[in-house]
């Protein structure tokens, strides 16, 4: 892994709140807001930026850790920007906290770390998940 980034890198997304992206279960929508789930994906993505930037050609990075606290609701058909903040690099742990934001207005909060591994040998843990192993 590359370690061309330092604590306090910043990178930043943006997506717009879509229907889809609103909290439902079951098909059925609860309220006309982003939910906790969509949420989540997008701060995965702003923080698996660094990964991206970090990874070798042989290596790749997997999820394994994500908090959330909500702020503010994102309205259907907001623009929200996440921003997020690298805090540490730890071995292959890749760490970094995040915020989400409508304009000026605070959306959520939360944390993020994923650990950079060998493609192959990923790829040989879910084979063997896989094989019941």
């Amino acid at each position: 892994m590359h370690r061309a980034l330092s604590p306090g890198s910043q990178v930043q997304t943006s997506f717009v709140v879509e229907e889809g992206d609103t909290a439902a279960f079951g098909g059925v929508e609860v309220h006309p807001v982003c939910s906790t789930f969509a949420m989540a994906r997008e701060a995965e993505w702003a923080c698996r930026q660094f990964v991206l930037q970090m990874r070798e050609e042989h290596e790749e990075g997997i999820g394994n850790g994500l908090t959330i606290e909500h702020q503010a609701p994102a309205l259907l058909g907001e623009q929200v920007e996440v921003v997020a903040t690298l805090t540490a690099v730890q071995g292959n742990e890749v760490r970094c906290t995040w915020q989400a934001l409508a304009g000026t207005r605070l959306l959520a909060t939360g944390t993020c770390s994923q650990r950079v591994l060998d493609r192959s040998k990923l790829q040989e843990r879910f084979d063997r998940l896989r094989s019941g192993l």
